[in-house]
């Protein structure tokens, strides 16, 4: 009997899995097929994704059998092991189909692709730099635990404390999929350790999210299309910092956008991560484009300031972090910022999944 599992209304198809993986071995088994590294990328992205999704459900078929078969013993013994086990196994169970979902809920060809992560301290220097460094660091904590890579593409620390701006690469399984909602403007309430009279403030801090393409899609880059200014780098990273014009400024004339990158020493591969920086932010511009055509609801960039915030995190007089998109809240405030965002990420997915046309 081949197995047939739903989850969210869609059906899971395992003959045609396998047999979509067997075309794709027959592919790059070819004589020819590795003459084009770049050619066969795809496919191989594809027959680990589809791999994934079997194992994913073999997991969740084992165990609802362990847990059909614990059942019938618990009915028949009522004794405090089976019941201990079959709430073990409740508890599995809802995390694997939860894995499950958030596959069923990243099914845009975008959110496969690895992100490009910008955050800037709003208007209030020392406490909103400090508030950026804050997120830095929760999204960090983020990567770790779900053991993506991060990588550096830009960094302009505090004059005192915190960060100017910070541009990161991140590295994973469905990485801008998971991370696209957390663009926007996150507001901060606490005493301020910056305060010698201990008062209360609120500072501004905002995420903005894109889409690494790489090599997947093409987009038109004309030179003349572009500025580059050549400067010297500023902050910590070394001698090189002030006796080399490393740095790279690129503005895309007819978006006005600018992007820059001083984290390497070679005005080359400053250059390169720019130019990606750039690649992606034009290509979350066509998406969103795209997107008000179809008249779906795009969170707009506002001010840094107050009232557009999506999140709020309430340090003082009580402990809240509240998303005012979802309503979703928690008091447990250290476990959010020490990266656990993972229910703020369902939750988005689920009101953005809910809200398509069916």
């Amino acid at each position: 009997m081949n197995p047939s599992l739903t989850v969210s209304g869609g059906a899971f198809d395992h003959d045609a899995i396998q047999a979509r993986i067997i075309e794709i071995d027959k592919a790059i088994s070819q004589p020819d097929a590795w003459d084009d590294p770049q050619s066969i990328t795809p496919l191989l992205q594809e027959k680990t994704r589809l791999a994934d999704a079997i194992q994913e459900w073999s997991e969740v078929r084992r165990v609802k059998e362990d847990l059909d078969e614990w059942l019938a013993m618990a009915e028949e013994e009522n004794g405090p092991e089976a019941l201990d086990e079959v709430r073990h196994l409740i508890q599995d169970l809802r995390r694997k189909l939860q894995q499950v979902e958030m596959r069923t809920l990243l099914s845009a060809p975008e959110d496969k692709h690895p992100v490009i992560m910008e955050i800037h301290p709003g208007a209030g220097g020392t406490e909103a730099q400090d508030w950026a460094e804050m997120l830095l660091r929760m999204y960090r904590r983020w990567c770790e635990r779900h053991d993506f890579r991060v990588l550096f593409l830009d960094y302009l620390s505090g004059e005192e404390a915190g960060i100017k701006s910070v541009v990161l690469q991140i590295e994973g399984a469905n990485a801008y999929g998971l991370l696209k909602n957390e663009k926007g403007i996150h507001r901060l309430i606490r005493i301020s350790p910056f305060d010698a009279s201990g008062r209360r403030h609120t500072s501004f801090a905002s995420v903005d999210v894109y889409p690494d393409v790489g090599q997947d899609i093409e987009i038109d880059i004309q030179e003349d299309d572009l500025r580059i200014d050549v400067f010297r780098a500023s902050g910590p990273g070394g001698q090189h910092v002030n006796k080399t014009s490393s740095a790279i400024r690129i503005t895309h004339l007819p978006t006005n956008i600018v992007v820059q990158c001083q984290n390497e020493k070679s005005q080359h591969r400053n250059k390169d991560a720019a130019m990606k920086m750039l690649k992606a932010r034009l290509y979350e511009r066509e998406l969103q484009q795209r997107e008000e055509q179809k008249q779906a609801q795009y969170a707009t960039k506002d001010s840094i300031a107050w009232g557009s915030q999506i999140r709020t995190y309430t340090l003082q007089p009580y402990r809240l972090i509240k998303d005012h998109r979802t309503g979703f809240e928690t008091g447990n405030v250290e476990s959010v910022l020490d990266g656990d965002i993972d229910d703020f990420i369902r939750n988005h997915l689920l009101q953005i999944h809910a809200q398509k046309p069916v």
